[in-house]
């Protein structure tokens, strides 16, 4: 099946897609004891409060960027930086039921948002939190990211085996991408967080027959990164260490292949 290239048309496809993972979303909540929520995520200093206030408030700082390309204004994602900040740990504490109650509540109105956009709006440009701009169009995929992402960051029984194959096959050419050729050797990039000696290595996704080439584009790969495109997208992604991949080096099996593969980037 081919994918809508109309900005409205894939926009509408990509909306479909975060009802759904919303939908999984708040069904781990409710197989979630109460006082879960305070537990630890997968996420250095957050509890799970932390990563479902911040699911919550993403998705109306992206209702921002939705009026803004509907009104034709430049409507900031955030009111600052502090501000986001403060709204996560505001709402970190808060009982598990709340939390629920808010994560469905945001999502309402980040679809009630997208549904007043004229299909001419698709195509608006936008401004990322962090200053880049990038067509409205993509709000949804960037919300869905939040919601595949921080699901798994919950660490509530949700893993990078549960995504959709269509979310980890799209999300490892984006970061393959992202991390491929001399840019990312150099430490280019608009985050400016790419490591300045990434070396060359070979990704194989034997589930989709996806290949991509991460790394310096000098000379050959000698290394080769092989397994499903989610266990990848997973590595890719900072959500594991690569465990389940098969690395060779100049095409011998490696013994401990986590060891040998190269520090990445983090998500962002």
């Amino acid at each position: 099946m081919t994918a809508p290239q109309n900005p409205a048309d894939l926009a509408a496809a990509r909306l479909t897609d975060v009802a759904e993972a919303t939908g999984r979303l708040l069904r781990t909540l409710a197989a979630l004891e109460p006082a879960a929520v305070s537990g630890p995520s997968a996420l250095p200093g957050w509890t799970r409060g932390h990563v479902l206030a911040h699911v919550a408030r993403n998705a109306d700082s992206l209702v921002n960027l939705l009026d803004g390309a509907r009104t034709g204004t430049d409507v900031p994602q955030y009111a600052s930086d502090e501000a986001r900040d403060l709204g996560i740990e505001q709402g970190a504490p808060r009982p598990l039921d709340v939390q629920a109650d808010d994560v469905r509540d945001s999502h309402a109105g980040f679809a009630a948002a997208a549904a007043l956009l004229p299909a001419e709006a698709w195509a608006a440009s936008v401004r990322h939190r962090s200053g880049y701009l990038f067509p409205a169009h993509d709000i949804p995929w960037k919300r869905l990211m939040e919601l595949e992402y921080h699901h798994v960051d919950l660490a509530a029984g949700y893993s990078p085996a549960d995504w959709p194959e269509s979310f980890a096959t799209a999300e490892f050419r984006r970061l393959a991408a992202r991390l491929a050729g001399a840019d990312a050797a150099a430490g280019a990039g608009a985050s400016g967080d790419l490591p300045t000696a990434l070396p060359a290595a070979l990704l194989v996704a034997g589930d989709t027959g996806d290949r991509a080439r991460i790394g310096s584009a000098d000379g050959e790969a000698r290394l080769s990164v092989e397994g499903p495109v989610r266990t990848l997208t997973a590595w890719l992604s900072g959500r594991s260490d690569g465990d389940g991949l098969l690395v060779r080096e100049d095409g011998v099996p490696l013994a401990d292949g986590r060891a040998a593969l190269p520090p990445l980037p983090p998500l962002g």
